[in-house]
């Protein structure tokens, strides 16, 4: 039997996430209180269903409260009965919560007539506490199209190639804040900035003109080169430690040109031995955020 359990901030894609699962044949079961949790895999395994069974949990704030203390030593017990277990956490930052929720008129499940949605949203950040410490992966969700989100769970939970790492090699501009998913993150903002050529300003790192300019700057070179050197060298110790996916943030000012540009061609290079290469590009908009 294999359990996964999805939990994390409301608005950050969860239902999504159970339901990406459902998809690749999964049985999921959404706001399960924990307490219920051992309950539910003791009946499992009393009545034989539980031999090939994959079973997805979505845990939120709506458990009772305290409740989510109790998950470590739960899980924990579950585990020593020989069951696989796989704890992910969604999240997003403050910012495009509030923005979600906004642009949605929906109701954060912890608001109320006394709570507003700035305190519900915190609220909901210490009450996860316990179970995102224990996170076997935490993915930030922000500026993702339900598309990319996806392929992402698909990558964590059941990738294709079971014997690689999946790699995701991810832009973001440092003014909107660095990914809290991210495994290695390289600070770019020392290169020649194509914001300051009026002509490209507008147009962004996979744009012809932009990689043409990049690609004149000596710098720029030798920043990849280093990059590709050290990932080449480490990557491999993170593989032979039972990784199965690995995420390197490439940081610039707004994440429109250098970011993208390097992003892309660290995919290109490691694509050649690693089957599992994915880029995203975090701060392109619009794309329509994941649903809750």
């Amino acid at each position: 039997m294999r359990l996964v359990v999805i939990s994390g901030r409301s608005g950050s894609g969860k239902t999504s996430a159970l339901n990406i699962l459902e998809d690749v044949g999964f049985t999921c079961i959404d706001n399960l209180p924990v307490s219920l949790l051992s309950d539910l895999i003791t009946k499992l395994k009393s009545e034989n269903l539980s031999e090939d069974l994959k079973l997805a949990v979505g845990i939120d704030a709506r458990n009772l409260f305290g409740d989510l203390n109790l998950i470590p030593k739960e899980l924990e017990t579950i585990e020593a009965h020989g069951i696989s277990v796989n704890v992910i956490f969604l999240q997003s930052q403050r910012a495009d919560l509030l923005r979600r929720y906004s642009e949605t008129r929906r109701k954060h499940p912890l608001s109320s007539t006394q709570v507003s949605l700035k305190e519900a949203i915190d609220l909901e950040k210490e009450i996860l506490a316990p179970i995102a410490e224990i996170a076997d992966r935490i993915i930030d969700t922000s500026g993702l199209s339900l598309h990319q989100l996806r392929d992402l769970i698909r990558n964590t939970v059941v990738p294709n190639d079971t014997e690689h790492m999946a790699i995701l090699f991810e832009s973001f501009g440092f003014k909107h804040g660095v990914p809290s998913d991210a495994d290695f993150v390289f600070d770019v903002r020392c290169l020649p900035n194509p914001h300051w050529k009026l002509e490209l300003r507008a147009q962004t790192g996979n744009d012809p003109e932009v990689i043409e300019f990049l690609e004149s700057q000596v710098d720029v070179a030798s920043m990849l080169a280093d990059i590709i050197g050290y990932l080449t060298r480490w990557i491999p110790k993170h593989e032979v430690n039972n990784r199965s996916y690995l995420t390197v943030a490439i940081g610039c000012t707004g994440g429109q040109h250098r970011s993208v540009y390097l992003a892309n061609r660290l995919t290109e290079h490691f694509s050649q031995n690693y089957p599992l290469v994915k880029v995203v590009h975090k701060e392109f908009p619009p794309v329509k955020p994941a649903e809750s």
